[in-house]
């Protein structure tokens, strides 16, 4: 989702092969796709190899975001505010973990990536959903709400959705540093606060506030429950 009142540009990446070079899984997708859709779902941009568009190709190598593999997939756009959707699939039907990817380009113009959140399908061990992202800049703090969403998900025609799910927030090192099971358990006053709180009460939040650099937060199911889930993060506007 895209805020303010100019354009941002952005490069979506749909990774696959890199997982498994870098030993994070043993069933990496080996060849993804990538659709970008507007907030009307509809079709504003796909590819299928990064390097078929030699524009997009020749800006990914300038600004060091090419993907290391030919059959990972990219798009570069130009969007105004609204949400879009980037979906990545696997060429002829191929299956396996993949890794879809979004850039602020123009990080210092009228617009800014306020929300992004994935699904995908909660199983067990390394299976869960894991949504990284990157607070810039070199000072200050940026208030951000993560949720991990699952029953809510029936409710808009989602099948098999995560009945429970857990949260973690970790750091760059992988240091735990926030988890929830039921948001209402801590921060809830807090929570509700930033008027977008979780729908359903078995649906987790973390509510934190954050210097610059990389996190990760993952969803899983609690007691090994599986099933379809969101996990999502927003950047929210400072207190006031």
């Amino acid at each position: 989702m895209i805020t303010g009142n100019s354009s941002k540009v952005v490069a979506i990446r749909g990774m696959g092969p890199s997982l498994e070079s870098a030993g994070f899984f043993g069933n990496a997708l080996t060849d993804p796709t990538l659709q970008l859709r507007g907030p009307d779902n509809s079709l504003i941009a796909t590819n299928d190899n990064w390097r078929d568009n030699p524009d997009w190709a020749a800006q990914l190598e300038a600004m060091g975001l090419a993907p290391a593999f030919d059959f990972e997939s990219a798009i570069i756009a130009t969007l105004p505010p609204g949400a879009y959707t980037a979906i990545v699939g696997g060429r002829d039907g191929a299956t396996g973990m993949g890794l879809v990817e979004v850039y602020d380009l123009n990080p210092g113009g009228d617009a800014q990536l306020a929300n992004i959140s994935t699904r995908g399908l909660v199983r067990t061990g390394n299976d869960v959903v894991i949504g990284g992202f990157i607070l810039s800049g070199e000072s200050g703090q940026a208030n951000v709400l993560i949720r991990a969403i699952g029953p809510s998900l029936t409710a808009v025609g989602i099948e098999n959705a995560l009945a429970d799910p857990t949260l973690e927030l970790r750091d760059s090192n992988g240091l735990l540093l926030q988890s929830n099971d039921n948001w209402k358990d801590s921060q809830q006053a807090a929570i509700e606060a930033t008027g977008i709180p979780p729908e359903n009460d078995l649906e987790a939040a973390i509510l934190a506030t954050l210097v610059p650099g990389s996190y990760t937060a993952i969803a899983a199911g609690a007691h090994g429950s599986m099933g379809v889930g969101l996990i999502e993060v927003y950047n929210l506007p400072p207190p006031q």
